[in-house]
């Protein structure tokens, strides 16, 4: 990998981690109703009062932040045969541009890359942090009437993608640019043909009945392209905080073994950060292919 590629891979894994870590909270989602027992639905605001700090916007701030020292250690004196954490970088982001490459093509991996990598390394390592030890379990809570704490109510840290916040802020930036993406390799006229217009080569009273059945299909296609953000978002955050409250509950099912049984569990989480960080990028990426590949009838239209 050249020095300009590797350059130019790390600053944009840079900014776009900056500008998610703002958009991770907006507000706390007014103190909405706690799970029985585990972590609460909602992130809190850090203030006694709540605030619009949040725990889950810290984290995500944490992270970006470790990126961007990683990406800038790595980057500082680059090695024509490199090193350490050089190689590792370097290893990461070529492995990744080879890979959506032979998915989504050369043209749109060179346009597209920037996003996807950063989509993915910023998942992961949000998705790993959150299962450091003290996330989720360090905090406030209400004691009993013998003063024991049982359950953290108000954790200091929270996992940033066990905030919907958080998810849904990806998910709405993803539907942004794929929508400059289709309209920069359709155009306005190729992006209404690619969703309504009609497939195949038909004629007569057989072309008019394809016109509007495949106008009902498009209908059908716009419903689904703004249902994208809900699912993308609600994947990524069910899993990730379905996978925190069961690490909690192993943790309490024997108070005695708290310390012991989560930890087959913690292994499983590992993997479930990895598979739904890939999961989320080859989705994004599959639905900006789908939008960018002209079909022979609209090539013909295009020109």
């Amino acid at each position: 990998m050249t020095k300009r590629r590797l350059s130019l891979y790390c600053a944009s894994l840079l900014w776009l981690g900056l500008a998610w870590a703002g958009w991770a909270a907006e507000t706390p989602s007014g103190g909405g109703g706690h799970a029985a027992a585990g972590l609460p639905q909602s992130a809190v605001g850090l203030g006694r009062e709540g605030g619009f700090i949040t725990n889950s916007m810290v984290v995500t701030w944490m992270v970006a932040a470790g990126l961007i020292v990683l990406a800038r250690a790595a980057t500082r004196q680059l090695k024509a045969v490199p090193d350490g954490l050089q190689n590792f970088w370097e290893w990461l982001v070529e492995s990744l541009y080879e890979f959506l490459e032979g998915i989504i093509g050369a043209e749109l991996a060179k346009k597209t890359f920037w996003f996807f990598a950063t989509v993915f390394i910023f998942i992961l390592f949000t998705n790993w942090f959150g299962l450091i030890p003290g996330v989720g379990t360090i905090g406030w809570g209400t004691p009993d009437s013998e003063g024991h704490l049982h359950h953290i109510s108000r954790p200091l840290l929270r996992g940033g993608n066990a905030d919907m916040n958080m998810t849904l802020a990806m998910a709405l930036i993803f539907f942004a640019c794929w929508v400059v993406w289709a309209l920069q390799a359709n155009g306005p006229g190729g992006f209404f043909l690619h969703i309504f217009g009609p497939k195949g080569e038909t004629a007569g009273m057989l072309k008019v009945l394809m016109v509007v059945v495949f106008f009902a299909v498009g209908l059908l296609e716009v419903v689904s392209i703004l249902f994208r953000p809900v699912s993308l978002s609600f994947r990524l955050y069910g899993n990730i905080f379905a996978g925190e409250n069961m690490l909690e509950s192993m943790a309490r099912l024997v108070p005695a073994l708290g310390w012991l049984i989560p930890i087959p569990f913690y292994f499983l989480e590992v993997l479930v950060g990895l598979v739904q960080a890939l999961v989320f990028m080859l989705l994004t990426a599959v639905f900006t292919l789908l939008i960018c590949t002209h079909e022979e009838g609209h090539e013909k239209a295009h020109a």
